[in-house]
C-alpha cells in the first residue's frame, strides 16, 4: 500500500487493537520501525502505553524529566540516537489539545522523507484516538493511575477538550483532584467570531455536587445552543436549578463571552471570584465580582444580572478559577491566595509556556503547596486573546 492507502487504513480503524495494528503497518511500510502509543494520564504526570488487554503490562514515562515527556510538554518532536538505534517521540495533538506521544524506534537514522511519513502517521493517529474513546474504554482505562470515583466520572464525562487554540484565542482548563472531583466544572465553545466560556462551582462535595454540576452544564449548553444572550443564559440556568435541584443547592459561576474581532470581554459573576487579568508581563488587577447571586437561589426580584465589560488588548490573558485554587493551604495553614496565583501566572507567561502547559504546572504547584491533598476542588481556565502562544 502507498502512503495514502496506509493513512486511509488508519482512519478506518475503530477498535483500539485495529488502531495499534494499522499504526504499526503504516510505520513498517514507512521506516520499518517499531512503535508504541503513549496517552497522558488524567493527572498529566505520566505517559502510559496504550494496551488493549486490561491485564497487560504497561510501560510508562514520567512527564517531567524524560524525553517522551519533553515531547508532550513542548509540543515538539524529540529525537535520540545512541547504541540502541534511532528513537523519535512525536506529540499527538488534536489542534492544541494534547493527547499523548507516539514513540517510533528504528535501527538507524531516518531520511527527511521517512520523517515526513512518521509525522503524517502521528497526525492521523491524533485524530483517530478521540473517536476510539467514544466507542471503547481502552483509552480511558489506560489513563487511570488510581480508581476514579463516580462523582469524578460524571464530571469528566461533561468536559470539553482541556485545550483549544487558534489565531484569535486560546482556552486551557484544569480540574483537580482529578480522581475525586465533585462540584467543579467548566465548558467553552468557539464559533461565530465569539468565544463563550463558563466555570461552575456547585455547593457541596461528592456525588450530590457532581449531579448538580451535570445539570448546570447541560442547562448552560442548552441556553447557549438556543441562541440566548448572556443575561438570558444566566436567568435560564437559575430557573432550571430552582425547579430541578434540591432546596438550598446552588452553583457559583462565571459566564463569559469574548468578541474575537474586538477583544470586548463580557461576563456575569454569579457569586464567583473575579478573574485575574494579566497584561504586559504582570497581573494588573482582579476583575470586579460578583455581579449577581449564585445560580439556583432564585432571587429574580433583584432584577437581571449585571454584565461586567472589560476591553482586552492583544496578548492579554484572563485566569478564571474556583476558590479551591486560592484556598489550598500549606502545612502551617497559610492560604495559596490570589497573590501566589497571580505570581505563578506571570512567571509562566514570562517563560513562554503554552497555555496547556501553564495550567498543568499550576496543578503541580497547588498540589505541592498542599502536600498532594487538596481540601476542595481546584478548577481554573486560562483565556488568552491574540497571544503569541496561539499557533498560526
Amino acid at each position: 500500500m502507498d502512503r495514502v492507502e496506509l493513512l486511509a487504513d488508519m482512519m478506518g480503524a475503530v477498535r483500539p487493537d485495529e488502531v495499534a495494528n494499522s499504526v504499526q503497518r503504516a510505520l513498517e511500510n514507512t521506516v520499518g520501525g517499531q512503535s508504541q502509543i503513549l496517552v497522558i494520564d488524567y493527572a498529566q504526570t505520566r505517559l502510559m502505553q496504550l494496551v488493549v488487554a486490561p491485564t497487560a503490562h504497561r510501560e510508562s514515562f514520567a512527564v517531567d524529566g524524560t524525553v517522551a515527556g519533553r515531547a508532550y510538554t513542548t509540543g515538539q518532536a524529540q529525537e535520540v540516537v545512541d547504541e540502541a538505534g534511532y528513537r523519535i517521540w512525536l506529540p499527538l495533538l488534536q489542534g492544541a489539545h494534547r493527547i499523548g506521544v507516539l514513540e517510533v524506534r528504528t535501527p538507524s537514522e531516518i531520511t527527511p522523507a521517512q520523517r515526513a511519513g512518521i509525522e503524517a502517521v502521528a497526525a492521523v493517529l491524533a485524530g483517530v484516538l478521540p473517536a476510539v474513546s467514544l466507542v471503547s474504554d481502552a483509552v480511558s482505562v489506560t489513563r487511570r493511575l488510581s480508581p476514579m470515583q463516580l462523582a469524578a466520572e460524571i464530571v469528566w464525562g461533561l468536559l470539553p477538550p482541556l485545550t483549544f487554540a487558534d489565531r484569535d484565542v486560546c482556552v486551557a482548563g484544569i480540574l483537580e483532584p482529578c480522581y475525586d472531583v465533585g462540584g467543579d466544572a467548566f465548558d467553552y465553545a468557539v464559533g461565530g467570531r465569539v468565544a463563550r466560556v463558563a466555570l461552575f462551582d456547585a455547593v457541596g462535595h461528592g456525588l450530590a455536587a457532581s449531579r448538580l454540576s451535570s445539570l448546570t452544564v447541560a442547562a448552560y449548553r442548552n441556553a447557549r445552543r438556543s441562541g440566548l444572550d448572556l443575561v438570558a443564559t444566566a436567568v435560564s440556568i437559575d430557573k432550571v436549578l430552582r425547579t430541578q435541584a434540591p432546596p438550598n443547592h446552588f452553583v457559583t459561576a462565571l459566564l463569559a463571552e469574548l468578541d474575537l474581532d474586538t477583544g470586548r470581554y463580557r461576563r456575569i459573576s454569579a457569586g464567583h471570584p473575579g478573574e485575574l487579568l494579566a497584561r504586559g508581563g504582570k497581573v494588573i488587577r482582579q476583575l470586579a465580582a460578583p455581579s449577581w447571586t449564585p445560580l439556583g437561589l432564585g432571587y429574580l426580584e433583584l432584577g437581571d444580572p449585571e454584565v461586567f465589560v472589560e476591553q482586552l488588548e492583544p496578548g492579554d490573558h484572563l485566569l478564571l478559577y474556583s476558590d479551591g485554587a486560592t484556598e489550598a493551604r500549606s502545612a502551617t495553614g497559610e492560604l495559596f491566595g490570589e497573590g501566589r496565583l497571580g505570581d505563578y501566572l506571570v512567571k509562566a507567561l514570562a517563560d513562554g509556556l503554552p497555555a496547556a502547559e501553564t495550567m498543568r504546572r499550576l496543578v503541580s504547584a497547588l498540589l505541592q503547596y498542599q502536600k498532594d491533598q487538596l481540601q476542595d476542588d481546584a478548577t481554573a481556565v486560562l483565556v488568552g486573546w491574540r497571544t503569541d502562544a496561539t499557533p498560526p
